[in-house]
């Protein structure tokens, strides 16, 4: 009994104690969260003081509004270059962004080392055919300096009129070069699944743009109709995409994945809002092609999940070059006045849990761009730009312009001559012969 006793005794003094230390836990994390709360609101104290003193002392008086705004610009941008307060008229521009068609230079770009970079230039467009590249660093808009300048304010500046002109300098690292450039805008208009062929022995070859709200269901067709002429394998290419809706980017890599592998995660900094997207694929009908996946320092965002997935899983061979490094998840907050924040929420990692933000999708195998891959570029370019003229000359002379047939050959020669495109077919060779 007395042995029972000094039992009983001993567990209610284990719980005691663990309920102690339990209460203590909770204390501490409550004093913590009360310490937070105190500082912030000393903080929105001193943020009052400061707002109620420029409106009173200021040398004009300032709207409410006015200050407002600017506050909530200045708190996002100092967070990340992703990170913006959306007018009313962001808002808008942010749906016409999605929707593909919208007036510009044909640029995507970003702030890397605090300076507006492009992402890429956009093909067929006025940025594409002036010759900007990626990774170009835009100095000056219109003869005024870009430093510290955000992306939103950089967006607005570039965007105009269809048919005005935008002054841009630009700083080419790679080359040493600084270039001033007087580029007409114009209405930008998005095909996201171009060249669509078989390039030889049964290799079908797809470039994939951009990942918009179209791209899937036209991109599905696009790998139907490979497939009933014949192809029994894929090059998707990927080089200078920049990124666009995360749902479309994980539908497509979908159709290369069996279902239940991991596609991407988000990580954020409330564990709760983590997130893991996974294959939900049951149909099989394009898990057995060799592929191959061809990216470089243009492609970002959707296509470096797309990349990271499919070389995770050893889906894929990854060729050509190191990819952008964009990968940060921006969420779309509505505030009641109409307004908004574009605020960044989370991080992407590949299945194998690694970060793309800042790093990157590295090859499997890295293919420099040849010296004559370069100059095609630079031909087509020019060819681009005298396309209509030349249309419209051949009609006044009675003659048929290029069918669209001839221009899918004239790419179909262009690509066999492409280093990175070649070092593609040569793998996809290998593997065939491996699985015979």
């Amino acid at each position: 009994m007395v042995n029972r006793f000094k039992k009983f005794t001993l567990i209610i003094l284990c719980a005691a104690v663990v309920l102690a230390s339990a209460t203590f836990a909770i204390g501490e994390i409550d004093k913590k969260e009360e310490v937070r709360k105190n500082d912030l609101y000393s903080q929105i104290e001193l943020f009052s003081y400061a707002l109620t003193t420029v409106q009173a002392a200021y040398v004009e008086e300032p709207t409410p509004k006015d200050l407002i705004y600017g506050s909530l610009k200045g708190m996002l941008s100092s967070l990340d270059p992703h990170s913006q307060f959306l007018t009313p008229e962001d808002f808008t521009d942010l749906k016409t962004e999605t929707e593909g068609k919208f007036g510009g230079l044909g640029i995507e770009i970003s702030i890397k080392d605090n300076l507006l970079t492009v992402v890429t230039p956009l093909e067929d467009t006025p940025a594409w055919r002036a010759g900007i590249k990626s990774l170009d660093k835009i100095v000056k808009i219109d003869d005024e300096s870009t430093k510290d300048i955000t992306l939103s304010e950089a967006v607005k500046k570039l965007r105009g009129k269809p048919g005005t002109n935008v002054k841009i300098t630009i700083f080419r690292e790679s080359e040493g070069k600084i270039l001033d450039l007087a580029i007409t805008r114009e209405i930008i208009r998005i095909h996201d699944v171009k060249d669509i062929m078989i390039l030889k022995d049964n290799i079908g070859y797809i470039r994939l743009t951009e990942f918009r709200e179209e791209s899937y269901k036209e991109f599905h067709k696009a790998l139907e109709q490979l497939k009933q002429k014949g192809a029994d394998s894929l090059i998707l290419d990927l080089r200078n995409n920049p990124g666009g809706l995360l749902n479309i980017a994980i539908e497509i890599t979908q159709e290369f994945l069996p279902e239940g592998q991991i596609i991407v995660s988000t990580k954020s900094r409330n564990p709760s809002q983590n997130s893991v997207a996974k294959s939900a694929n049951r149909s099989g009908m394009f898990l057995q092609w060799p592929m191959a996946v061809l990216i470089n320092e243009g492609s970002a965002s959707g296509s470096e999940i797309l990349a990271g997935a499919l070389k995770d899983n050893k889906r894929a061979i990854i060729i050509g070059a190191k990819s952008f490094g964009k990968g940060s998840v921006q969420s779309v907050i509505p505030l009641p006045d109409g307004t908004g924040l574009k605020l960044t929420t989370s991080k992407y990692y590949t299945p194998a849990d690694i970060s793309i933000h800042g790093i990157g999708i590295e090859p499997d195998i890295t293919v420099d761009p040849s010296v004559k891959e370069l100059a095609e570029e630079k031909k087509e370019a020019e060819k681009t730009q005298k396309k209509a003229e030349e249309i419209f000359n051949s009609v006044q002379n009675g003659a048929t312009p290029s069918s669209e047939s001839n221009k899918l050959e004239e790419t179909k020669k262009r690509l066999l001559d492409d280093n990175q495109v070649q070092a593609a077919i040569n793998v996809i060779k290998g593997i065939k012969i491996f699985k015979k």
